[in-house]
């Protein structure tokens, strides 16, 4: 078995070494993953700039590992496109510094380098640990991304359809189990600051205090790690509305010629 190694927090990241160092039972590891810390970049594909690639050392011997100028889609493309010439099983990405839930999917680049594998049909699970901290212990997400892994939960994904993960920041002893549940609600608490250089001219920092949410609506993932389980939500990369497709099509809009205002009344 062949295992894709990514992340979003860079390839010097420790988090992504103790994934890497996890996946070894499994047979033949690479990493790819981006030079410095691309986190929060969404599913971003760089189209317009060369894209640099080199070899680095990492910090897991025997593991051969690349660095890519940009993103982790980037990182994944790449491997998937030729890079790698060894055929890749899965792709898993992480582990990530702090937690990926509800609306932080469609940020995430960690999740979104196992969103650019599965687009390329090849299975994928994405990993983070609830824990920011910069000297946060990986070694419980580590044995967990192992026995996940080790199910072969993978295997028995649709197409287009990858594994969110999520690991409190506790001791692997006192995680109290797994729990199948669906994408929480976030609340962010953005605030936009406004500072002036030394030139005179305004600039932007987009900070606030970290993300918060429901922790008490049970099979969320945010109730499950603040509850000590670790959550797997199955992500699906059609993200029709269909209940709404449906409501529109009551309407009677296909019926109706283009550019006809509707009737009143």
């Amino acid at each position: 078995m062949h295992i894709l190694v990514s992340n979003d927090d860079g390839v010097y990241a420790p988090g992504i070494a103790a994934l890497a160092e996890a996946m070894l039972p499994f047979g033949q590891v690479t990493v790819v993953a981006p030079k410095e810390n691309r986190s929060a970049i969404g599913h971003r594909k760089t189209m317009h700039k060369p894209l640099r690639i080199d070899e680095v050392s990492f910090a897991v011997k025997g593991i051969k590992a690349y660095a890519t100028s940009d993103s982790p889609s980037d990182s994944v493309a790449v491997a998937l496109l030729g890079l790698i010439k060894e055929p890749i099983d899965l792709v898993v990405s992480g582990i990530n510094r702090g937690a990926n839930m509800g609306q932080d999917l469609t940020y995430s680049g960690t999740v979104s380098a196992a969103f650019e594998a599965v687009i390329w049909r090849t299975p994928a699970i994405a990993f983070s640990l609830v824990n920011f901290a910069t000297d946060a212990d990986y070694s419980a997400a580590a044995a967990v991304a192992r026995q996940v892994v080790a199910l072969k939960l993978y295997a028995k994904l649709p197409p287009l359809t990858l594994l969110n993960v999520n690991v409190p920041p506790l001791p692997l002893d006192q995680i109290k189990g797994f729990k199948v549940v669906r994408q929480g609600l976030r609340e962010y608490n953005d605030e936009l600051i406004t500072r002036i250089d030394p030139y005179g001219r305004p600039y932007y920092w987009i900070g606030g205090t970290a993300p918060t949410g429901d922790m008490t609506e049970e099979g969320t993932d945010l109730w499950a790690t603040h509850n000590g389980y670790v959550s797997i939500t199955p992500i699906h990369l059609d993200m029709t509305s269909y209940a709404v497709m449906e409501d529109l099509q009551a309407l009677g809009l296909e019926s109706m010629q283009p550019g006809r205002q509707p009737a009143e009344g």
